[in-house]
């Protein structure tokens, strides 16, 4: 019994020694960790699913493939409106244009004239792969790893056991694998439709690769997983090649300026050949090794570790060459401390920990606790969601206060509208000239008296800013200050938006011929039908304060509410009078949100996006005009006709551009929220000193516990203490009466 009770008091006495001094009892991690130059960030759900960048298309996977791949091109870290930018190529190039006998022409030449614009885009030397398995060699020059039999496949079948590892620069023939790449029957790429639309030959030269595959598929047995592997170096299409070691050539069709945006998307990301090789191999697949759990990529940080649904590792990539960190910004970049690095190599970090976190309780209490630096790094919502509890719990805002986190916002290139289906003979364009004017009259009036200021404040938790035009804040286009004002729906006082008073709109419904909300003609009232996603049978807060703005007028608003299969059938019908939609870009250039009301792209006959069924022949030809200028004062001039056309319209009440936000630690640096910019971890840096120190301060040892434990321990050992020792003083009494006997 002695030595049990001194076995716990050893014990005891050990968590209080050294080891809590360095690392809180209730560290999740290793003794330590927290003092190195490491950024711990979550994930929620599920691991990602898609790292090969012919296939990755969701916003889990961007901060793995963005900073493991490099693109052509990518988007400058901190200035607004977002810079294309050269990440693997030299700078980034315009187009020679072409005629239809392939013979150049003028920067400036007709549209008409351009049959093909061609990219010859340079690459920057000395470039070289993370270190993998796929490009070591034996000293004869043979690949270690190729073939593999089943057996050694078995036996090194986890990241990190592939004890041989080796690179090679990368060359523009990489990147003539990897658009092929897009192209193969086995990669099934999202992106491949869009890209054979502008690259030529692309469309033919996919279909060529289905035939080649179903030829390979008939020598092997039904049903078998390992097919012989496609060598695309063996078959291309003059739409991409290179014309050297480090010049990459694409033909794009016609005149497509935002084709250069595509570029800086990982689906043109470098494919080495051996790579795809590598994983071709027999039993690959059923050891669950390829592109999608096990990248081979360029960029600054590479994947060290990998336990599906559990723990990700991005570690810094030795061969990766550093990059400067950015010298320029917004104006108010300076002051926010993010320019402090100019010039400084990136990446700052060695190593980014994702760990799963199922629930968002414990993940937000280990954000508090310190343990993580970034709460999800993939989330643009997180900040904003804190933002909005501190505005709703004092207790809350102090104690970020106390903790010094940073809640950066930022206006993003996305937005969400109220939309009229121009179909519609109430709301829509109407078939006579007085019609048409009169519907016009009707959504012009509807716009004023919905109150978007409102709608924000209340149900956005100020964390949106309201639209006047269909172009964001960060895109060439959009117009800051009293010139991108709506008149229409605003007045303009001293500079600033005041929305028009519901008299203006009472006036403007009654000239629209229903005075009062009510038919001229009939005297019935006017009832109008919003259908909606969802809205728990027509009846939410939200839905039944849009009823009240447009009630205040004396217009009711029926809604129609469905789930979103039976939402997007009506959309595809053109049969849902009023709605309300989002559109988040894929990249930020103002064509991306004025495409949504190009005649050409109706959903109801075309399943195009433009949701409203809008057509406008002016608003047209502007859009084809302002489709082909280059980046600059016409287009924005161009931009500027077209808004102005589509707020007198008004087929769309604009409502807002959403705010995404970042929650960083007070210890994490350069932290700038942004969901265009994927490759932010290459920027971001820790102190890992202040986070150890507050970390201690937020996680002091709570030793009472303990100590009433060993109090419990000790009062119900006692009574057995009491026992042998009772029982040792009668042996002890047993043994020297047995020796006064002898």
């Amino acid at each position: 019994m002695r030595i049990i009770f001194r076995s716990l008091l050893c014990l005891v006495l050990a968590g209080c020694g050294p080891q809590g001094i360095e690392s809180p009892i209730n560290s999740p991690y290793a003794r330590g960790a927290e003092q190195k130059n490491v950024l711990y960030t979550a994930f929620a759900q599920r691991s990602p699913k898609f790292l090969d960048p012919a296939r990755s298309y969701s916003t889990d996977e961007t901060p793995y493939t963005y900073n493991i791949y490099e693109p052509l091109y990518g988007y400058h870290y901190l200035k607004r409106p977002y810079e294309l930018i050269a990440r693997t190529a030299t700078a980034v190039v315009e187009p020679q244009f072409v005629d239809q006998q392939g013979d150049p022409l003028a920067a400036d030449a007709d549209v008409a004239l351009i049959a093909e614009s061609v990219y010859d885009i340079p690459l920057k030397p000395g470039i070289l792969f993370a270190p993998h398995p796929v490009f070591a060699r034996e000293a004869d020059g043979q690949f270690s790893y190729w073939p593999i039999s089943p057996q050694d496949l078995r036996d090194k079948f986890v990241i990190g056991d592939f004890q041989k590892t080796g690179t090679r620069a990368l060359t523009a023939y990489d990147y003539v694998y990897a658009i092929r790449r897009l192209a193969s029957p086995r990669v099934a790429s999202p992106i491949f439709s869009t890209l054979a639309d502008h690259i030529v030959g692309m469309q033919a030269y996919g279909d060529r690769l289905r035939e080649i595959d179903a030829e390979l598929r008939k020598a092997v047995a039904p049903g078998t997983r390992d097919l012989p592997w496609l060598d695309l170096r063996d078959v291309g299409f003059s739409g991409v090649e290179a014309l050297d070691a480090h010049t990459l050539r694409i033909r794009v069709k016609g005149l497509y300026p935002q084709f250069k945006y595509w570029l800086a998307m990982t689906f043109v990301a470098p494919i080495a050949w051996e790579a795809d090789r590598f994983y071709s191999q027999s039993g690959m697949a059923q050891q669950n090794l390829s592109l999608n759990n096990w990248p081979v990529g360029t960029g600054p940080f590479m994947l060290g570790e990998s336990i599906q649904n559990r723990r990700h590792v991005l570690e810094r990539n030795p061969n990766f060459r550093g990059e400067p960190y950015p010298c320029e910004g917004e104006p108010a970049d300076r002051a926010a401390g993010l320019l402090a690095d100019c010039g400084k190599m990136t990446p700052f970090l060695d190593r980014v920990v994702f760990n799963m976190e199922k629930e968002s309780i414990p993940l937000q209490g280990k954000f508090m606790q310190g343990y993580y630096d970034i709460p999800q790094a993939d989330r643009g919502d997180t900040g904003v969601a804190m933002l909005v509890a501190a505005s709703d719990s004092t207790e809350k805002a102090a104690l970020y206060a106390q903790h010094g986190i940073q809640l950066p916002t930022t206006v993003e290139a996305q937005m969400q509208y109220f939309g009229f289906n121009w179909k519609d003979p109430v709301v829509g364009q109407g078939d006579t000239p007085e019609q048409q004017e009169r519907n016009r009259k009707l959504r012009q009036a509807l716009s004023i008296a919905f109150n978007w200021e409102d709608y924000v404040a209340i149900f956005e938790n100020d964390q949106a800013q309201v639209a006047y035009g269909p172009v964001p804040p960060g895109v060439l286009g959009y117009q800051a200050g009293p010139e991108g004002i709506n008149r229409v729906v605003y007045d303009v006082k001293d500079g600033k938006a005041v929305r028009k008073s519901l008299d203006e709109a009472r006036r403007l419904l009654a000239e629209a011929g229903y005075p009062d909300g009510r038919d001229a003609q009939s005297g019935e009232p006017l009832v109008l039908h919003f259908d909606a996603m969802g809205g728990a049978g027509g009846s939410s807060p939200t839905l039944d304060w849009m009823r009240r703005q447009f009630a205040q007028i004396g217009v009711q608003m029926d809604i129609r509410a469905t789930d979103y299969n039976r939402f997007q059938e009506k959309m595809a019908r053109g049969v849902a009078q009023m709605y309300l939609w989002g559109w988040v870009a894929d990249y930020p250039d103002a064509e991306n949100f004025l495409f949504l009301l190009y005649g050409p792209n109706v959903k109801a006959e075309k399943g195009g996006e433009n949701a409203s069924n809008y057509v406008n022949p002016a608003y047209d030809a502007l859009f084809e005009k302002m489709r082909d200028l280059p980046d600059g004062p016409e287009k924005e001039q161009v931009i500027a006709e077209m808004t102005h056309i589509l707020q007198q319209d008004a087929p769309w009440m604009f409502g807002m551009f959403p705010k995404s936000g970042g929650a960083f630690q007070q210890w994490v640096g350069n932290a700038k929220p942004t969901q265009m910019v994927r490759n932010t971890l290459q920027y971001l840096k820790v102190n890992p000193a202040l986070r150890s120190e507050k970390i201690q301060q937020w996680n002091p040892p709570v030793w009472w516990p303990l100590g009433l434990l060993i109090a419990l321990f000790g009062l119900a050992i006692w009574p057995a203490w009491r026992a042998l020792r009772r029982q040792d003083r009668q042996t002890a009494f047993g043994d020297a009466a047995s020796g006064d006997s002898q």
